[in-house]
């Protein structure tokens, strides 16, 4: 393994080692497999359905379209990830009352319930992922953390990256 690399060597990269978002999203795969292995082989949930009912959760009833923009998904992926768990029974939907074509989804009580046993074991991982860490450090990462989002939310209002991609055909290109 190398080195981790040093400010400059993320000002000029050199390797993958050394490209930033290499390395957040090694940190965030080394963790992130906890939680997939607690939702999907303990819960029978996927990542992205716990999102889905951690964020209704916290705002209550919603449109599916206010959903999907908090969670920053597209129509399609809020759509399957809802109908999959309405057919679990942990979402209840109805029409909107004043547009019938908006459809309004909260949790059912099995949602809530499982929100209840799941939530208080993702919090103690994030807590002990900080273990080490002392309060000035974690908000210095805060801090930096935030920059990077709207850093990353400006650069892509730019469209620096200009090229489509499709979520189906990952991996396709060069077979």
């Amino acid at each position: 393994m190398q080195a981790f690399p040093n400010a400059a060597a993320l000002r000029a990269p050199s390797s993958l080692e050394n490209l930033l978002l290499y390395r957040l999203w090694r940190a965030a795969r080394e963790s992130s497999c906890m939680v997939t292995r607690m939702v999907e082989g303990g819960f029978g949930i996927t990542r992205r359905e716990w999102g889905m009912i951690g964020m209704l959760a916290q705002i209550g009833e919603v449109t599916s379209s206010e959903l999907a923009e908090r969670l920053h998904l597209d129509r399609v992926s809020s759509s399957r990830g809802l109908q999959s768990l309405f057919e679990k029974k942990l979402v209840e939907r109805q029409q909107d009352a004043e547009d019938g074509r908006e459809v309004r989804v909260r949790l059912s009580p099995s949602g809530q319930q499982l929100f209840a046993d799941l939530f208080p074991r993702i919090a103690r991982l994030n807590v002990d992922l900080l273990d080490g860490m002392d309060a000035a450090d974690i908000d210095v990462f805060l801090q930096c953390l935030r920059r990077l989002e709207l850093r990353g939310g400006e650069l892509n209002s730019q469209g620096v990256a200009s090229e489509k991609a499709s979520c189906r055909s990952v991996g396709t290109r060069h077979q």
